[in-house]
């Protein structure tokens, strides 16, 4: 009897459309992942691993937990960082230096007690001299809100060196408030003034300073919005943010959108998006063409046609959204922390307790308005912050690292994909596995898990190898023209025997990242159909 031949499938770019867990892996698209951790779609669109993390703290950060992390612009080509962690505000990277909050002369430290570390700090850049001088405002829940700017000997001279004062005493608050009842939750600096809200029991009002003054709540040109009469009752404020001329107020149920925040004089309300609100202050992301934030149905973005009435919203997590949503509801939202990373085009979202980070790419969007999603499982970063020359900056037990290289602090940690159960578009066919041949590029001396199970049984055979060191394989000069590909690009191709038979067959690769970077091109799986079932 002769041999049968070999049937096989090819996935090119496995994993490309990010991870699945919200459609039946019966029948899944190949292009998806059942499971992908601690990777990224890179830019050739492969699944690759992420980078790891290593600490710019060496001085001043033991034990100091960093929760809140911002960048600071001084207007002079210098950058400086203020961080908050163990009830303390810090300044400084490779070194924290914890800082004080002056009074209101700046003759002495002021009693200020710090109960938590989630501030949501925010900069402008004027006051009411015009002078062109950096302010930092930090905000958050039963705390007056702070300012970081040059001491001086009177409110806005601007002649000393950077520090902290409460805006109070270099401004004043809203009327209806005192220095130390003026604690707004939430900040947004924009169109020249700052705008606050959230503040104790009154979650329906926006309140904006004087133009051109940040610190000025009580002058001419100071003001409030109130939203009692724009959403229903029992609604909340939650966070700010600028768009395409327009002020956007999430509130925990609606969005509120106001046009024309640039000219309080020709102020309107322009839309209110019904029963789509924000859950936490520190999801939202402004990605220069979108608005990203996480809403009690998913990641969602505002919609790039913001300026219609309709206004849009695009649902980023539907194809991770219930697991997602399961795992949001057992978090103290306040501890949320996001990021964009322009440089590498995707928005992180951390879920803390369960020790998770959503990945979700934004090069491209898949056809049903989705973004492609991975998790990291290692990493678990406290604070996050994008940094003016493409920098990713993370907040940590002792102090502040960065996003960079392929060791997490020094130590390997595990990249994993699995595919789809796939039936080779026979389902009623069974298959005896033969072989797999993966392409991997860029691993060196690469330890791989290959895992396989059939019909949907947790029982896997795995079987381990490693790459090899330093490996000499590149795409030949013949093949690729040395204009087109002038670097050294490694790869490795793997192949390995598998066994077993059944009628669908799911492939995993678990790859311990160890310094290089990993990423798949591509998985040829090799089966011999036997009998019909």
């Amino acid at each position: 009897m002769p041999n049968k031949p070999l049937q096989s499938v090819s996935l090119t770019s496995p994993g490309f459309y990010g991870l699945n867990t919200q459609d039946s892996s019966i029948n899944l698209n190949p292009a998806f992942a059942l499971e992908a951790y601690n990777g990224v779609i890179d830019q050739s669109g492969r699944i690759a691993a992420r980078k790891g993390w290593s600490y710019l703290t060496t001085s001043g950060g033991s034990n100091s937990t960093i929760e809140s992390l911002f960048e600071f612009n001084n207007n002079d080509n210098t950058y400086t960082f203020i961080s908050g962690g163990n009830n303390k505000i810090y300044t400084g990277t490779t070194t924290l230096t914890q800082a004080a909050v002056r009074n209101s002369t700046n003759s002495a430290d002021l009693t200020y007690t710090i109960t938590d570390n989630n501030w949501q700090i925010v900069q402008a850049q004027y006051d009411s001299g015009l002078t062109l001088s950096p302010h930092g405002y930090l905000v958050q829940a039963s705390h007056p809100p702070l300012v970081y700017h040059k001491l001086g000997s009177t409110a806005h001279a601007h002649t000393g060196s950077f520090g902290f004062q409460r805006i109070a005493d270099i401004g004043s608050v809203p009327a209806g408030y005192s220095a130390s009842t003026f604690m707004p939750n939430c900040a947004l600096a924009a169109y020249g003034r700052l705008w606050v809200a959230d503040i104790g029991t009154d979650n329906l009002t926006v309140y904006y300073s004087v133009l051109l003054d940040t610190t000025d709540f009580s002058g001419s040109s100071s003001g409030l919005i109130n939203l009692e009469q724009v959403v229903p009752g029992g609604d909340k404020i939650v966070a700010l943010a600028a768009h395409n001329n327009f002020l956007v107020i999430f509130t925990t149920n609606n969005i509120v959108l106001y046009s024309n925040a640039n000219d309080l004089g020709a102020l309107s309300l322009a839309d209110v998006i019904k029963g789509v609100g924000c859950l936490a202050r520190d999801s939202v992301q402004n990605i220069g063409t979108d608005l990203i934030f996480l809403s009690d149905s998913g990641i969602r973005s505002l919609g790039r046609t913001i300026q219609e009435k309709s206004a849009p919203v695009r649902d980023i997590s539907r194809n991770v959204r219930d697991q997602f949503l399961e795992l949001v509801s057992q978090e103290d939202i306040k501890l949320f922390r996001s990021v964009y990373y322009q440089k590498d085009a995707f928005y992180l979202l951390t879920l803390p307790s369960v020790n998770q980070t959503y990945c979700f790419d934004l090069r491209s969007f898949l056809q049903d308005g989705s973004a492609r999603a991975t998790i990291w499982n290692s990493i678990n970063p406290l604070a996050l912050c994008a940094t003016h020359d493409s920098r990713l900056f993370i907040g940590k037990a002792d102090g502040i690292a960065e996003y960079k290289d392929y060791l997490d602090n020094g130590l390997n940690y595990t990249f994993t994909y699995y595919t789809p159960y796939m039936d080779f578009g026979s389902p009623s066919v069974t298959k005896m596995l033969k072989k797999i041949v993966l392409t991997v590029l860029g691993s060196d001396n690469t330890t791989f898990d290959i895992r396989w199970a059939f019909d949907y049984n947790a029982g896997y055979d795995s079987v381990q190898l490693t790459t090899a060191p330093n490996s000499n394989s590149e795409y030949g000069i013949s093949e690729y023209g040395i204009a087109e590909y002038s670097l050294y690009v490694p790869f490795e191709q793997i192949r390995q025997q598998l066994s077993g038979s059944g009628n669908a067959v799911q492939i995993g690769i678990e790859a311990l990242v160890n310094g290089t970077n990993v990423s798949l091109q591509k998985m040829d799986i090799y089966a011999v159909f036997g009998r019909t079932i």
